[in-house]
Formats: structure tokens, C-alpha cells, sequence
């Protein structure tokens, strides 16, 4: 794996992955989150999808991908903590492999830079029809999230968590916001986000040099200006605030967020990542086999952590008569992680289990993407087999250390009002 910055802004990331038939392409605009531009920022990778100036209509692109080995182009956005993001991708079999002889790379760079930097706008303003299409579409991802009780518990805890603060910015955007974005506003979104975005280009199984070359013939046309992010940064400290919220469903949901007193910093990960899983991230976890298993007070019980808002969320689906009782016996286990020994024989099993998700990180080109993605944002830019040596290294007294600065601060709970007929999944 190989990193260099090649333009004020832009990074170039090329892993060789030989191992694959396949290869793969990405251009990562991080963007600056803004509650304004939020929801133009949501909507813009589904317009950009739609096509690009010399080839504005889904159908024949479609045609092409098809004439390409079946390659796949993509555009999506993401939220990274306080900041937000756009990937244009692209993915298909490598040069070698091709039938003809053909040149794919270039074909996949053609049609990867075409979408990113060249969109289908004209006269200052994308496609009326596409606009229009694509708000509709928006607004109903912002509807659907209801029919997913456990993430919309997630989200709901998630709001009442970060507030104004501009890491809870949404994914999808606000609801009253969509009506006003216009076509031109919105290719204004898209030149804000080519002029000012921290760019990270992953090459994955092609020629590094060849992308670059290519990247920088792209770049000589733009005037770019790239500003800086906004820091991830902790949720303060404060009373623990609870929320009720009934839902028509027959499980209930429990969501607790902690916070931390401060940021996560790269030599107390490595604890952080096994005390995560000792609590509940694995099927042996504490919260599975104490709190589901042996009190079979819930359906499941899981926790994760995200390092860039270093914020701890453990979420259960219960039935609501019990959700007083889960919630302290989730404390219960916090506590006793905290306070108590972990045995080495414990440990070991969460540093197995960690071994086996960090070894299959390369079964997959999506998966090396994501890995050194997370990487970068984080400044640590180590390989799995790194952060497996850091493991091996944790003691059983990091671990409990490491569970010691957790504070918590939001409880949500959504009420069920059906009858339970799950009981068999708690025994």
C-alpha cells in the first residue's frame, strides 16, 4: 500500500491486490458538514448517478457498463463524524483478463472522472427532470427509516445525543429543506464540492502512476481551493436525559449512548477495539450471554463504538415491560468490565474473534477500501496485520481502563404495543 498527496488536497492511495481478477477505483470528496447544504449534499450523488455530459441518459451508460465486463459505477454519499461525503466508484476486471485486449483502465478512468468532474449541467444548472425525479426519491429514503424500528431507535438516540452539533448532521438530509434546493443550487453544491473538498483517490488492483497522470489532467481544469474539515470532537459530559417514544410494534427498543470526556487517541484504540467486543460485540459477549442469554431480558444486545465521535451506543430489542431491567443490567455489565478482572481466557476469545474480522478485511476490494478509509480519517493509516500485533499486545488492565471514561448520556426507548410472540428467542 502505497499514500502520497499529489495536489494541495488530494491524496492518492494505490494497493496493489494482486490477488484479485478484479480492480477498482474511487474518488472520496470529504466536504466540510453543514447543516445549510446538508440536504444538497444528500441529493447530489443521486442526480450524479444519473449519468454525465457525454453520456446523460441511464440507459445507454448502462449499456456501456454492460459492454465493460458488466462493470459497476456508483455514486453515494456518507456522513464521516462532522463532515460528510461523496464516492464516485467504479469497479470491473482488470486489463489482463479482458477477452479483446482491451484497454479497461482506461475506459473505467474515462467514465469514473467523467461522472465526478464533468456532470450532465447545462447553462449553470443539472437536469430539471433529474432534479425533480431524485427529490421525490430523497424523500422518501428520509420517510422509510420508520419501517426499520432498530435503526430508527438508533437514529431517534442518535438525535436527542448530538442536537444542533454538527457531527449529528443527517445522512439523508432534512425533510423541509428538499422543497427549496433548485437545479441550480444544487450545481453549485456539486462546484463547492470539487473546488473545496479534501479528495481521497483509492486504486485498487491498476496502475497507481496511470491514475495519477490521469487525476492531475483532470485537476489542471478546476481552480480548487480545498478548506479545511471540521476536528471530530466528543459530546460534553452532562446529566443522563431520557426519551420515551411509542411505536406500533411488538418488540420495543432500548438505545444507550455514552460519551467519552475526550477524543480518542490512536494508542488507546487498540484496548478500546478489544473492551468493545468483550462488552458486546461478539456472539460470547457479556451483554449477549449475561443480559440475553442467562436473564433473558432481550431479543439482542450489541455495542459499538465510533472512534471519530467517541461514542459508545449499546442497543436491545426487548419487550417494553422489561426495559427498566435491561437497562441496568447493561450498567451492571459496564460496571463490572470496568471493575473487575478480565481472565486471559477471555480476552484471548475476543482477540480471536478480532483476528478472524481483521484477516477478512482482505477477502474483498471493497473491503481494503473501507479498512484504509477508516485509516485515513482516523491519521493512523496502519494495515490489519498492524493493528492485530496492537491486540496481542492489550493487557487485561487497558481493557478495564479503557471502559473507566464512559458517561452516560442518552437513553431512548421505544414503546411496543403488540403482543409479544418472540419469547423463544430470549430462552
Amino acid at each position: 500500500m502505497k499514500r502520497e498527496t499529489i495536489a494541495p488536497g488530494v491524496a492518492l492511495t494505490a494497493i496493489p491486490a494482486d490477488s484479485f481478477k478484479s480492480c477498482r477505483i474511487s474518488l472520496n470528496f470529504i466536504v466540510k458538514g453543514d447543516r445549510r447544504t446538508a440536504t444538497a449534499q444528500a441529493l447530489l450523488p443521486m442526480v450524479m448517478e444519473r449519468g454525465w455530459l457525454e453520456c446523460p441518459d441511464m440507459q445507454v451508460l448502462s449499456r456501456q457498463l454492460a459492454r465493460l465486463y458488466g462493470a459497476n459505477l456508483t455514486v453515494c454519499g456518507g456522513t464521516l463524524g462532522p463532515n460528510r461525503t461523496v464516492t464516485v466508484s467504479i469497479s470491473g476486471i482488470r486489463d489482463e483478463y479482458a477477452v479483446g485486449g482491451e484497454n479497461l483502465l482506461a475506459e473505467y478512468l474515462r467514465l469514473v472522472f467523467g461522472v465526478a468532474f464533468r456532470p450532465d449541467v447545462k447553462d449553470g444548472a443539472f437536469s430539471r427532470d433529474a432534479v425533480r425525479v431524485e427529490k421525490e426519491k430523497l424523500k422518501q429514503l428520509q420517510k422509510s427509516e420508520i419501517n426499520d424500528k432498530r435503526i430508527y431507535c438508533l437514529r431517534q438516540a442518535r438525535r436527542k445525543f448530538y442536537g444542533t452539533d454538527v457531527a449529528g448532521l443527517e445522512k439523508y438530509g432534512y425533510p423541509e429543506d428538499v422543497g427549496s434546493i433548485t437545479p441550480e443550487g444544487l450545481y453549485a453544491t456539486w462546484l463547492d464540492m470539487v473546488t473545496t473538498a479534501q479528495l481521497e483517490v483509492m486504486a485498487l488492483g491498476v496502475d497507481g502512476g496511470t491514475v495519477r497522470d490521469r487525476l492531475l489532467q483532470e485537476l489542471a481544469g478546476i481552480r480548487r481551493q480545498p478548506v479545511a474539515l471540521n476536528m471530530p470532537h466528543a459530546m460534553p459530559v452532562g446529566q443522563t436525559r431520557f426519551y420515551e417514544e411509542p411505536v406500533d410494534a411488538t418488540q420495543g427498543k432500548l438505545c444507550m449512548l455514552f460519551t467519552q470526556r475526550q477524543t480518542m487517541t490512536p494508542e488507546k484504540l487498540p484496548a478500546m477495539r478489544l473492551a468493545i467486543a468483550l462488552l458486546g460485540g461478539t456472539p460470547t459477549s457479556r451483554l449477549f450471554m449475561n443480559v440475553r442469554e442467562k436473564k433473558s431480558l432481550c431479543y439482542y444486545c450489541s455495542a459499538s463504538f465510533s472512534v471519530i465521535a467517541s461514542c459508545l451506543s449499546i442497543d436491545s430489542g426487548i419487550n417494553t415491560a422489561d426495559a427498566e431491567k435491561t437497562r441496568l443490567a447493561i450498567l451492571s455489565e459496564m460496571e463490572n468490565l470496568t471493575n473487575q478482572p478480565v481472565s486471559a481466557r477471555e480476552l484471548d476469545g475476543a482477540v480471536r474473534y478480532l483476528t478472524n474480522a481483521l484477516e477478512s478485511v482482505s477477502d474483498s476490494l471493497s473491503g481494503l477500501e473501507g479498512w484504509y478509509l477508516s485509516e485515513i480519517s482516523r491519521g493512523t493509516l496502519k494495515s490489519p496485520e498492524q493493528v492485530l500485533k496492537e491486540l496481542k499486545a492489550v493487557t487485561p488492565q487497558q481493557v478495564t481502563q479503557a471502559m473507566e471514561s464512559f458517561s452516560l448520556s442518552v437513553v431512548y426507548l421505544l414503546k411496543g404495543n403488540g403482543t409479544d410472540d418472540c419469547e423463544e428467542e430470549m430462552l
